[in-house]
């Protein structure tokens, strides 16, 4: 008597929703709120970038965005990361952000932490069903095939404002004209550099933020995301 035969457990992929965007867009608040709402892993990356640049000032603290360390230098760092280091309670110092966007610049720098990103996206933390991951590139260079992609953008004026909210709630001193100059060259650097650019994956919904409150955006981009996988 043959033994019948038993078909190989399905073994789903996780599901990957990639969100892109400059800075103080909106994207890591809607990144969580989905993850919440889906039950997802949530990724953002940037504090990875924020965790290097952070070592690298506190080794250097004399370096500037114009005068970073080596792309050697900041590569070991970015070997070394550990979880403390997105603890750091300066990551969203202003200093912090322009030294980020320059090393995120450096390909050694980007190679090291490609393979973190994308096993986070391939096997989300606690057996989760899938991943929301933010950032700069994750629709075009870490997660191109995902199958759910946001480009979330906002007007630099509104996004200065976000940013001086944001700081001063934390008690650092904010002001607009300066965070706004500081946003425009980051967004000039992200946007500029010849490794893994800002840009809007062509299979990306753009959503802009400049007029929509938090309940809006999170509205707006459930309803791409669910049109998206009924399709």
């Amino acid at each position: 008597m043959t033994s019948p035969i038993v078909p190989p457990p399905v073994v789903l992929s996780p599901v990957v929703i990639a969100i892109d965007g400059p800075a103080a867009s909106g994207k890591g608040t809607l990144a969580q709120r989905l993850a919440d709402h889906f039950g997802y892993a949530h990724l953002e990356t940037g504090r990875l970038y924020r965790a290097v640049a952070a070592k690298l000032l506190a080794a250097h603290p004399e370096a500037t965005a114009l005068t970073p360390p080596s792309e050697a230098e900041a590569a070991r760092a970015a070997q070394h990361l550990v979880a403390a280091d997105l603890e750091n309670p300066n990551l969203y110092a202003e200093a912090t952000g322009l030294m980020a966007s320059k090393v995120a610049a450096y390909p050694a720098v980007r190679a090291a932490l490609l393979d973190f990103q994308r096993t986070f996206a391939a096997r989300p933390p606690d057996g989760k069903a899938g991943a929301v991951i933010d950032g700069r590139d994750i629709g075009t260079v870490i997660c191109p095939d995902a199958p759910h992609k946001l480009f979330v953008t906002a007007r630099p004026e509104i996004r200065a404002e976000r940013r001086v909210k944001q700081l001063r709630a934390r008690g650092v001193e904010a002001i607009h004209s300066a965070v706004l100059r500081d946003i425009l060259e980051r967004d000039a650097m992200d946007s500029q550099r010849t490794s893994s650019p800002l840009r809007q994956a062509p299979d990306a919904h753009l959503l802009d933020t400049s007029d929509l409150d938090v309940d809006q955006v999170f509205a707006a981009a459930l309803a791409l995301i669910e049109d998206k996988s009924q399709a």
